[in-house]
């Protein structure tokens, strides 16, 4: 690993233009939409993509929006992680699009970590890290082939982590404009996606988690029922109190009278 870089933020004037490329591989994780300039040809990526370019392949790119983010690195494989990319027909000098970067980007960040270190074990660190960061790939991309005739497919890692992400903290402002930009697609079409995946809206699903831990911590504390709503992300009571009541047949008051606390 020669440099390494992540989460490099960079404005529209950004532009990177090498004619010659470098002598140096370099593999780009891009997190926001761009352009690069293939054999003559511009090709406009979405947000989670990403390019490795090969030594002396010529290099253009910049960004399609105000701002530019991408994780980066120039390298140089030894001949065991050449044949490894080439066993997993790992594409080059051409953006690919995938449903997510993040778990890659989370390797990136840890190798930069490791990089710019002074582990004793860092360069065997790295590159542990570089070759799980192919296999990642590599799964990303069969797994984008085997959902091919079904696009949406592609989403449902993503989905599946928001809605986990709603059970899990409960109490958290949702907000579907800002879900649906995470996997940079509109609001309807998100909310489209969310229903079809899981068989019930987004809108649903906050409801019943918030409804479900307040039904928890009515059993399992002594927290007032104002408290109780508070905690569960509904700063009005009387609403808190109706919209238990619609699914629960009782108040928070008798539901918690009943469990005896």
């Amino acid at each position: 690993m020669d440099e390494i870089g992540y989460n490099h933020r960079h404005d529209h004037n950004f532009c990177i233009d090498r004619p010659n490329g470098m002598n140096s591989w370099l593999m780009l994780i891009v997190k926001t939409p761009a352009h690069f300039r293939v054999d003559g040809k511009e090709i406009r990526t979405s947000a989670h993509s990403f390019i490795i370019y090969t030594p002396y392949t010529p290099q253009y790119y910049y960004p399609a929006t105000n701002e530019y983010f991408d994780d980066w690195m120039h390298f140089f494989p030894d001949e065991k992680e050449q044949k490894l990319m080439e066993e997993l027909d790992i594409p080059f000098n051409r953006p690919v699009n995938i449903a997510d970067i993040t778990d890659m980007s989370a390797m990136v960040r840890s190798m930069c970590f490791e990089h710019y270190s002074s582990n004793p074990f860092r360069q065997q660190s790295i590159d542990l890290y570089f070759q799980l960061l192919i296999l990642k790939l590599s799964e990303k991309l069969r797994k984008k082939e085997d959902q091919h005739e079904r696009p949406e497919g592609l989403y449902f890692e993503k989905l599946l982590w928001i809605r986990q992400s709603i059970y899990r903290w409960p109490s958290r402002n949702y907000s579907i404009d800002d879900m649906a930009k995470e996997l940079s697609l509109s609001r309807s079409r998100f909310q489209h996606l969310y229903t079809e995946t899981f068989g019930v809206s987004v809108n649903k699903d906050v409801i019943s988690s918030r409804l479900n831990k307040a039904a928890e911590l009515l059993k399992t504390t002594d927290l007032s029922v104002k408290e109780v709503g508070i905690r569960v992300g509904y700063d009005n009571t009387s609403y808190f109190v109706k919209l238990f009541g619609s699914i629960y047949g009782l108040t928070p008051l008798q539901f918690k009278q009943a469990e005896g606390k």
